[in-house]
């Protein structure tokens, strides 16, 4: 090694910006100091001797790859990284021949602060520059992105899911049967209209968003991360504390449930809350009929998760809308057993924000999807009425 090799590591070593424009004054002095820095640490190394020297210097010269790189590695960007902490990541995977290669890099490169956290597909012996732009490409993210629409219901999820991962369906449908263990809090499997929940239903609480999931994930951290969104989505909605400020006496498992209807049937944003209203005056006030939701949804979704398909409500026989075995019946009094869908955000909205009303009834009118309601069954026939003169196929 040179005196000018040495004069670089030691500026390197100490504050590359401080040496970097600096004028060259005693150069022997500080050529000892940064030999006997090099010594110290290989001495440091005991019997790696010069095998590590490569290793101990790539830390401090800055060498760059000239590229383009060969091969392909995963890189992982964690919460809280700095340039530096990326720098040495790079570094050790064999990407960067320096770490103060990446370091320059960045410091040369504004958008280098917009690195988001996740993993990446980079190559190795890459020029540091070109390490940096790929890390900035969202395309490089080392994930399978799939997105759960709002309404779609469990088994429909798990599809979506293996077919974005490549795992196996039973294997979602194995780890989704204990949704505590996956991050659901307790809190969620309580009621208090008597009725039991379910511990090991999990729908309802796979919250409809788009996902980027690490490649190497299981189905149990495929779910994990899902539920984590969920949970994170119900405390910005305060879901727990406005359930409480309701009018009707329910738990957030009971309010989740009427947003899992409403979503499925409501067809527009403006419809979520008052649908929810109808459920409650229904299910709650003992001033319904049977206090029962009388709705195809339920009996669909009974259907399909059956194994069967779902069918449009001029279709469904009474056999299968009073169907003893079927706990989501047409006529079971009260709030549904357990949820239906998925509900997205303004679904779940309507839910804890439904507005007051003595509506009982409620049909879609026409094909944009609006919504008539009624306070007695008159009102009802003469809205379905209009509806079948709009088109909607309930006559």
């Amino acid at each position: 090694m040179s005196d000018d090799d040495l004069d670089l590591a030691f500026e390197n070593a100490e504050d590359r910006g401080r040496w970097r424009h600096a004028k060259k004054k005693g150069g022997k002095g500080r050529t000892f100091l940064a030999f006997t820095l090099v010594l110290l640490l290989l001495g440091a190394l005991g019997g790696v001797g010069y095998i590590g020297f490569d290793k101990v210097r790539g830390y401090f010269a800055v060498e760059d790859f000239a590229g383009p790189g060969n091969g392909e590695v995963a890189i992982e960007v964690k919460s809280g990284n700095t340039a530096t902490d990326i720098a040495n990541t790079l570094y050790k995977a064999g990407v960067v021949k320096s770490a103060a290669a990446f370091v320059d890099a960045a410091k040369d490169n504004p958008k280098s602060k917009d690195i988001q956290v996740g993993s990446y597909l980079l190559k190795k012996e890459m020029k540091a520059a070109d390490a940096l732009t790929m890390l900035l490409d969202l395309k490089n993210k080392n994930v399978n992105k799939v997105t759960i629409p709002e309404g779609i219901i469990s088994l429909q999820i798990f599809d979506r899911l293996s077919k974005a991962t490549g795992i196996p369906v039973d294997d979602f449908k194995t780890a989704a049967k204990n949704p505590q263990k996956l991050g659901v809090p307790a809190l969620w499997f309580k009621r208090k209209d008597g009725k039991k929940v379910n511990t090991s239903d999990i729908e309802g609480f796979l919250y409809p968003a788009t996902y980027e999931i690490p490649k190497n994930a299981t189905a149990e951290s495929v779910l994990k991360l899902i539920i984590k969104n969920f949970n994170a989505e119900m405390e910005q909605l305060d879901f727990v504390n406005q359930v409480a400020k309701l009018d009707v006496k329910i738990s957030p498992y009971e309010a989740l449930v009427a947003a899992s209807i409403a979503q499925v049937e409501a067809l527009l944003p403006e419809d979520m809350g008052p649908v929810a209203r109808v459920l409650y005056n229904r299910a709650y006030t003992g001033n319904f009929p049977c206090s029962c939701l009388q709705l195809d949804s339920t009996v669909n979704y009974w259907l399909r998760i059956s194994g069967k398909d779902a069918k449009a409500s001029e279709n469904l026989l009474a056999s299968e809308l009073h169907d003893p075995k079927n706990p989501y019946r047409y006529d079971v009094k009260g709030m549904a057993v357990g949820p239906i869908s998925s509900p997205g955000e303004v679904a779940l909205k309507g839910a804890i924000e439904a507005p007051k009303s003595d509506y009982y009834f409620f049909v879609t009118v026409d094909k944009k999807g609006s919504m008539a309601y009624g306070k007695t069954n008159d009102d009802h026939e003469k809205n379905k009425q209009i509806a079948c003169k709009n088109g909607i196929p309930i006559c």
